[in-house]
């Protein structure tokens, strides 16, 4: 079995720091055979599905390039880019995670190529996902939500997975092995169908023309990114505050980097993000990123900045600052409509391009009306929680619960907490020696003298608004 390299800990430090690049050389597709081609030729059959929905792009570390059919090839990608039907995105040395409406996700490991050729909406109201996966692996997990479908071609196969389950996919040159985790899986080819139960794993190879069952599960390097990228997903997913939104992705992200708050005289009940003073502006830092179907669409830079700016409104209470309440329809990629948001006089809204991109121009503007403070790893094994960063740069559900940080933040204008990683401690600047165990934990403020473990993917790379080559928060 090919398993994927085990990446050190002076690499994941460097994922949480260093920009995208944007110059990896794209993997050249195999060449179709005829009937490859007879079918390419064929008229496709007409669809009375919507192809109106967009996913998200939930999570950035290190190198990661998405295609968004501007004609403009790979660029750079950040977190709340928006993912469309026909989209691809690429992995160097950086991983990503796609999130989908029902807060089932993919992610995709280093060196991996993967593209969507399907991201249907059913007359139903179901959806249909389908995912290509050219190089490298995913994992995949899905939620109980009955009635829509996902599948994952890699080669001649096709897995089609039910609800509620998980997998992991590794793609070589010459075979595939495929993990199945939870649930029980269909892999279709032409040769017939193949059952796959929980905690077995197929392997395809070439020139044989069945699989292979092991009746195990063999741990990969990355197992533990996905495994706690899984439990934060389930740990924050509580969606009974936000109203009748029929989409769920974003939330968890919501639910741990704010909260909501009672603002009285303010029309109730609002939700704010942690790390944020009353001059905080949800709108004065971002990118509008040019889709050929819509035009410019907002991108938040923010970890949690989904779901505030596809629906609901924000509105600025005096004294308390500006604050989110949900409401109203969901906005796709036209989500221009939420920078009319109120907030007085004097209040200066980015407006999108009035043209298209030109041939050499980036498909992503950066906006940057605000200085755009970061949270951040500092020197002497550190970490700084910043005012008004509202968790820019902060890593999603490492710290635990944020609100005792936030306040001696709001009180301070910043606060720290050291950092450890795996069984001895490493100095922060330089990688002067290798952590045994690869993760880092964070102590909790001064109050607690409880400990909360890092994932050993390290901390999330923080972006900056940015165009092509995108933008890193630095040390």
């Amino acid at each position: 079995m090919k398993t994927t390299s085990v990446i050190s800990a002076t690499t994941l430090l460097a994922w949480m720091f260093v920009g995208l690049a944007s110059g990896a050389q794209e993997p050249v597709a195999p060449a179709a055979d005829g009937n490859d081609a007879v079918a390419a030729s064929a008229e496709p059959p007409v669809s009375s599905n919507s192809k109106v929905r967009i996913v998200r792009l939930s999570e950035v570390k290190g190198e990661v390039q998405l295609d968004r059919l501007t004609g403009k090839g790979f660029e750079g990608a950040m977190a709340n880019l928006p993912v469309t039907e026909g989209a691809r995105l690429k992995t160097g040395d950086g991983v990503a995670e796609v999130e989908f409406e029902d807060n089932s996700t993919l992610r995709v490991a280093q060196n991996s190529l993967v593209e969507f050729p399907r991201l249907e909406m059913l007359p139903s109201g179901a959806k249909t996902s389908s995912v290509n996966l050219l190089q490298g692996s995913v994992y995949v997990n899905l939620l109980n939500t009955k009635g829509n479908e996902f599948s994952v071609k890699f080669g001649l196969q096709t897995v089609n997975l039910p609800p509620d389950s998980h997998i992991r996919l590794q793609l070589t040159p010459t075979e595939a092995n495929l993990a199945v985790m939870h649930g029980e899986v269909a892999v279709e080819e032409s040769s017939g169908t193949t059952i796959v139960g929980k905690n077995k794993t197929a392997t395809f190879s070439a020139g044989q023309s069945e699989p292979m069952i092991a009746k195990s599960v063999v741990e990969q390097p990355l197992d533990s990114w996905d495994h706690d990228a899984v439990q934060y997903h389930k740990s924050y997913a509580n969606a009974t505050s936000f109203g009748n939104s029929p989409y769920s992705y974003g939330i968890n992200d919501m639910n741990y980097y704010g909260s909501f708050i009672n603002a009285s005289g303010c029309g109730g009940s609002m939700w704010r993000p942690y790390f944020t003073s009353a001059s905080w502006d949800p709108f004065g830092s971002g990118s509008w990123a040019y889709y050929p179907s819509a035009g410019y669409s907002w991108v938040s830079p923010y970890p949690w900045g989904w779901t505030p700016y596809h629906y609901g409104s924000w509105n600025y209470c005096q004294g308390v600052g500006w604050g989110w309440q949900p409401g109203g329809t969901w906005l796709g990629l036209a989500n221009n409509s939420l920078l009319n948001s109120t907030g007085g006089t004097g209040i200066t809204r980015p407006r999108p391009p009035i043209h298209a991109p030109a041939a050499l121009q980036s498909s992503v503007v950066p906006v940057n009306l605000k200085a755009l403070p970061v949270s951040t790893l500092s020197a002497h094994d550190k970490f700084v929680f910043r005012n008004d960063s509202a968790g820019l740069g902060v890593p999603r559900g490492n710290f635990g619960k944020l609100n005792g940080f936030a306040n001696q933040t709001s009180q301070h204008g910043m606060a720290t907490t050291n950092v450890y990683y795996g069984a001895q401690r490493v100095a922060a600047e330089g990688g002067a020696r290798e952590a045994s165990a690869g993760g880092f934990s964070a102590s909790r403020p001064s109050s607690s003298n409880a400990q909360s473990s890092m994932s050993s993917m390290g901390a999330s790379h923080a972006s900056a608004p940015s165009g092509a080559s995108g933008g890193g928060a630095h040390r």
